[in-house]
């Protein structure tokens, strides 16, 4: 019965897919993900820069993401106040943020509107609201942000966590920013890194909806020509320490112990073990309710309300993590508990019962994950992005119903890495 649900699931992404293609645009050919989709008339587009995160933005820490709420300040021209009317009297929807490897800019509106949203993006693109005034603005906020994350003890934790598997990275700090950092950043700064990672060396084009891909090419080149060529960003990546590292952070003000954990993964982005991956994970810790790390630490000794874990695979950086909230007094207890569970995890591999469970979850759950003309854009992107042929997810599907116990356990055996772990711990 699964082999034919697959197979129905298989035939419907093949009728209903995204493609790539590319785009000449100064003579850079420009990669191009599209999909045609007229069951609604609306279409989206998302303006991709890569190699333009937060990892790219030097000693300016927080630099990238100051730079994208910048952008959602509007254009020069019309301020930000008579840009985000524009933006309503149309229901345009139009903004910009900064991830560790990529600036993203998304558009969307109803189909007739869409011109005009690109009209709006590229008198952006080429006069943004870069003014001493709005850097002050953005500033203050952020400011104001970093200071409520202070008092917000996972975050802590989480932020913690970073710098000590990264340590001495660009990794190791939070995309936010610090407060001296952010202080510290001129609008010179915001107009140089807009001007070096906006280019065309960086673009990437994922457009979809109601229109032809002819049209939808004519309108990517035209938005495209106010760029320059530049030059592409250096590929990088950062692996997480080795040898264990603990981090103990005292905070008065906490009631409970926030226990976060970490570890390398031999794994770069495009392996092809990834499916065993997936499964191995989701057995000892992402999949909430029944993997081992929530029967061993919630059901059997009750010692915290969730505890999840997670692999992070991704260009510039892989490694293994997860966390857990636990009463003050049972820190210690609950850290042993997390050692125990994965050191038996990578000795005794698991059980056909939970192997059969793990698959059945993620084949029945896929059709969840390619319902909307954004899902399936974005998977196509994440294929292209990695370096796998476009359709490889579906291919991920078929390894993961025919992977075996032995093929699963000796995988999970040879990544015993993930005993080697960090801490950053909050408590009081």
């Amino acid at each position: 019965m699964t082999h034919f649900l697959l197979t129905i699931l298989l035939l419907g992404q093949a009728l209903m897919a995204s493609t790539l293609d590319f785009i000449d645009v100064h003579g850079v050919k420009v990669p191009f993900i599209f999909e045609e989709d007229k069951r609604l008339p609306i279409v989206s587009m998302q303006l991709v820069f890569t190699g333009s995160g937060s990892i790219d933005e030097g000693k300016n820490i927080g630099l990238a993401r100051t730079t994208a709420k910048m952008m959602n300040e509007g254009s020069l021209k019309r301020g930000s106040v008579g840009f985000a009317d524009a933006l309503d009297a149309r229901a345009i929807q139009l903004s910009s943020n900064a991830g560790n490897e990529t600036f993203v800019i998304e558009l969307g509106s109803l189909k007739e509107e869409f011109d005009t949203g690109l009209s709006l993006l590229d008198e952006q693109l080429r006069e943004p609201n870069f003014t001493p005034k709005t850097l002050e603005k953005i500033k203050t906020m952020t400011l104001s942000d970093i200071s409520r994350k202070e008092a917000d003890f996972d975050s802590v934790a989480s932020d913690e966590l970073k710098s000590v598997l990264f340590e001495g990275t660009p990794m190791a700090t939070p995309n936010i920013g610090t407060k001296v950092s952010i202080a510290a950043i001129k609008l010179d700064d915001v107009t140089h890194f807009a001007a070096s990672h906006f280019v065309l060396a960086n673009a990437l084009v994922v457009m979809g909806g109601d229109l032809s891909l002819e049209d939808a090419k004519a309108k990517a080149v035209k938005l495209l020509n106010v760029l320059s060529v530049g030059k592409a960003g250096e590929p990088r990546f950062y692996a997480p320490r080795k040898t264990p590292k603990e981090s103990i952070l005292k905070r008065p003000a906490t009631e409970q112990t926030y226990l976060y954990f970490g570890a390398p993964f031999a794994m770069r982005e495009g392996d092809p073990e990834f499916y065993k991956a997936r499964v191995a994970m989701f057995i000892l810790g992402s999949s909430g309710f029944g993997s081992r790390l929530m029967e061993e630490i919630r059901v059997k000794r009750g010692l915290a309300y969730s505890a999840y874990s997670r692999l992070s695979v991704a260009k510039t950086n892989t490694y293994f993590s997860g966390y857990l909230q636990t009463k003050l007094e049972s820190g210690d207890e609950a850290k042993k508990t997390v050692v125990e569970v994965i050191d038996t995890f990578v000795r005794d591999g698991v059980t056909q019962g939970e192997l059969d469970q793990a698959r059945k979850f993620l084949l029945g759950s896929e059709p969840l994950r390619v319902e909307t003309l954004s899902q399936r854009l974005g998977r196509t992107f994440s294929e292209y992005y990695s370096g796998k042929p476009l359709g490889s997810s579906v291919q991920e599907l078929e390894k993961i119903r025919t992977l075996s116990l032995d093929e699963v356990n000796d995988f999970i055996k040879r990544h015993g890495e993930i005993r080697d772990l960090s801490y950053a711990i909050v408590t009081k």
